[in-house]
C-alpha cells in the first residue's frame, strides 16, 4: 500500500483568503443545477439535538461523473458565546471515490456562511420582483448579514433596508458592515416595528435561531418574497402559521425542506425545487399579487462544489498545510 499519501488541511486562514464570492454564486449555481438532473445525489441528513444543548448535523453527497465525494459534519453550540466562539461549527471533508481515501479537510464554518448566502442570492434572482426596493431582514448575525450583502450585489433597485434585531435594539455594528456596499440613496434603518416592516417591503429575509413566528399572517402583502433560513432542524419555524397556504413556494431539496425546514409545518403544500427553475425542467412567471416563499435547508451539493473549487485553488497556489496520512 502507498505511504507517501497527504491529506491537504485549509484553516479558517486559508478557506477566508480563497473564497471569492462571484466563483461562489456559480458553484452554489451548479450544485443546484447537478441536484435538479439527478447527477448530483443528496445522501439523507443526520441532524440532531445534544445533550449539551447543541445540535449536531451531516450532510453528505457525490457527483459520480465528476469524481465528487465528501460530507459536512456541523452544527451550532450555544455555549460557544461564552468562550468568545463562532456557536455554528463545520468541517468539510473531501474523500477519493476510488479508494476512499481523505483528501481535503476544510474549515466549513465560512463554506457555509457563504454558499447559503449565494443560494438565497440565486432565489432572489429567480423568484423577487426584479424592481423590488424595499428589503426587510429579520436578524443581525452572520448569516443575515450574508443574505443582505448578496441581495445588495444582486438587486441594484435596493433603496431601503430595514432590519429587526432579536433583542430589538438598534444594530450599530450590523449597519456599519454595509457603509461600503450600499448604492448611493440607499439606507438602512432599524425596524421597531415588525409587521409594519414586513407589510411595507418587497423582499423579506428570515435569519434567525428559528424559535418561533417572527410576524404576524396579515402583515405579508401580495407581491412580496421571503427568503427563509432559519427553520433547519425539526420543531424550528420562522413563518406564521396558515402563510404556506397561500403562497408559491419553492425549496432547495423536497425531502430536506418537509423534514426540517420551513415546510415542515406544512408537508402537503406544493412546491417546486429551485434547481428545477434554473435548468428550465419548470417555469414560474410571476403574477403582481403571487406571495413567494424560499425555504431554504442547504444542499451537500453546496458544500462540495464549493470545496471542490477550494481545493482546487488550494493546491494550484500550493496553499494549506500537507500531512503525512498513509494507508
Amino acid at each position: 500500500m502507498p505511504n507517501n499519501a497527504q491529506l491537504l488541511l485549509l484553516d479558517k486562514n486559508d478557506v477566508e483568503s480563497l473564497l471569492q464570492a462571484d466563483e461562489v454564486l456559480q458553484a452554489v449555481r451548479e450544485a443546484f443545477v447537478l441536484h435538479s438532473q439527478g447527477e448530483g445525489r443528496v445522501f439523507p441528513v443526520v441532524r440532531e439535538k445534544l445533550v449539551s444543548g447543541g445540535v449536531f448535523g451531516i450532510k453528505a453527497g457525490a457527483v459520480e461523473s465528476q469524481s465528487l465525494l465528501g460530507f459536512k459534519a456541523a452544527g451550532f453550540w450555544p455555549d460557544n458565546r461564552r468562550l468568545g466562539g463562532e456557536p455554528h461549527q463545520a468541517s468539510i471533508m473531501l474523500i477519493d471515490p476510488d479508494t476512499g481515501r481523505p483528501l481535503c479537510l476544510i474549515d466549513g464554518n465560512a463554506i457555509t456562511t457563504m454558499r447559503t448566502g449565494a443560494a438565497g442570492g440565486l432565489g432572489l434572482l429567480q423568484l423577487a420582483r426584479a424592481d423590488s426596493s424595499r428589503l426587510c431582514v429579520f436578524g443581525t448575525g452572520v448569516q443575515a448579514r450574508i443574505q443582505l450583502s448578496f441581495a445588495l450585489r444582486l438587486m441594484p433597485a435596493l433603496r431601503v433596508i430595514r432590519y429587526v434585531s432579536v433583542d430589538g435594539q438598534r444594530d450599530n455594528a450590523f449597519e456599519a458592515c454595509f457603509a461600503d456596499q450600499l448604492a448611493a440613496g440607499c439606507t438602512v434603518l432599524h425596524a421597531r416595528d415588525r409587521n409594519a416592516a414586513v407589510s411595507e417591503s418587497d423582499v423579506v429575509i428570515t435569519a434567525t435561531p428559528g424559535t418561533g413566528a417572527l410576524f404576524d399572517l396579515e402583515s405579508v402583502q401580495p407581491g412580496t418574497h421571503l427568503n427563509c433560513v432559519g427553520a433547519d432542524t425539526k420543531g424550528k419555524r420562522e413563518l406564521p402559521e396558515g402563510l404556506l397556504a397561500r403562497v408559491c413556494l419553492f425549496v432547495d431539496d423536497q425531502t430536506q425542506a418537509r423534514q426540517i425546514g420551513e415546510t415542515q409545518w406544512s408537508p402537503a403544500t406544493p412546491c417546486t425545487e429551485l434547481g428545477d427553475l434554473l435548468t428550465e425542467k419548470a417555469r414560474f412567471s410571476r403574477q403582481a399579487g403571487d406571495i413567494t416563499v424560499f425555504d431554504m435547508t442547504g444542499l451537500a451539493l453546496q458544500d462540495l462544489t464549493v470545496a471542490r473549487l477550494l481545493h482546487e485553488r488550494a493546491e494550484t497556489a500550493c496553499t494549506g498545510t500537507r500531512i503525512a496520512w498513509p494507508w
